[in-house]
């Protein structure tokens, strides 16, 4: 790193109680090189979309952005083909990626942790043509995430918050016909939910061991009934959805998902939620995303 741009989300709860030349300082300080030059940016709403979204362009080589998934998978798009390094700081609340490549959320134990970051050449997806880092999908699993994220938050018991999470899902969710084609092989389903995953979540807690395997990974919850989705719930928190028959896991470098008579459908993908025209063309780009990752997360 050389020149660094930062854009930090000054809604986030972390920055809300600091004033911008204290964040200023304290990001200039945890990135800790007298040669970097590091231009820090407090930006809101739309203003920090404007500011991501252009931040291919420039004389920086590196960009750090702070804020949640969201503002993640926008950085990974503006800066598709630039040749420039995404930093993140994990200042939102599920942080996906960031709790992938291992980064602390205390801000200061992740400026530390960047400073001493490495640039890895990692896999991202496109749905329909556009980048996303982690998953992308609709019904039951989206859902189920948010849920399951609420609840823990309420700091309930494990138990209480397995139910109030899938209950939750479960309003919020239908049945729907599923066409699937993996690498031209055709599938159909009748199902609750579909997510697509860049790479295995082959780690615990729904987490992702490696980023640079070069697939696509697709989850599909079957309609067995609620009992049994209430199951798919269950399992999905307490880390056993892989041997849960109603769960079905499929593999491959594009995958197209068709909804009969269905022109768009919501979706997912990485936290943010937007009507995408159908069939939904997702693809894997083995290392086209550079990332800075810290040691521990290499």
């Amino acid at each position: 790193m050389h020149h660094v741009l930062v854009l930090l989300n000054a809604n986030a709860g972390t920055l809300l109680d600091r004033n911008a030349e204290e964040v200023r300082d304290l990001v200039e300080q945890g990135l800790g090189d007298g040669d970097l030059q590091v231009e820090v940016h407090l930006l809101r709403g739309k203003n920090l979309v404007r500011a991501i979204r252009e931040s291919g362009r420039g004389p920086h080589d590196t960009v750090i952005v702070g804020g949640g998934d969201g503002s993640a998978s926008l950085a990974a798009k503006s800066l598709d083909g630039s040749g420039k390094v995404l930093g993140i700081l994990p200042l939102g609340t599920l942080n996906l990626l960031a709790r992938d490549i291992g980064m602390p959320t205390d801000l200061p134990e992740a400026l530390a942790a960047l400073a001493a970051a490495q640039v890895r050449e990692v896999d991202f997806g496109t749905l329909n043509g556009r980048p996303f880092h982690t998953i992308s999908g609709m019904g039951f699993f989206s859902q189920m995430a948010r849920a399951r994220e609420t609840a823990r938050q309420w700091k309930l018991w494990r138990f209480l918050a397995v139910i109030i999470a899938a209950m939750l899902a479960l309003r919020r969710t239908g049945r729907f016909d599923l066409e699937v084609t993996v690498d031209g092989t055709p599938h159909s389903f009748r199902a609750f939910a579909a997510l697509v995953s860049v790479n295995r979540f082959s780690g615990p807690g729904w987490r992702r061991a490696h980023l640079d395997e070069g697939v696509l990974e697709l989850h599909i919850a079957e309609d067995r009934g609620a009992l049994a989705l209430l199951k798919a719930g269950a399992d999905m928190v307490a880390d056993t959805w892989r041997s849960n028959p109603g769960i079905v896991s499929l593999t491959g470098k594009r995958i197209t998902l068709r909804r009969p008579n269905r022109d768009r459908s919501w979706v997912s993908t990485d936290g943010e939620l937007a009507r995408e025209k159908m069939p939904l063309d997702y693809r894997v780009m083995p290392r086209g995303l550079k990332l800075l990752i810290p040691p521990k997360g290499e």
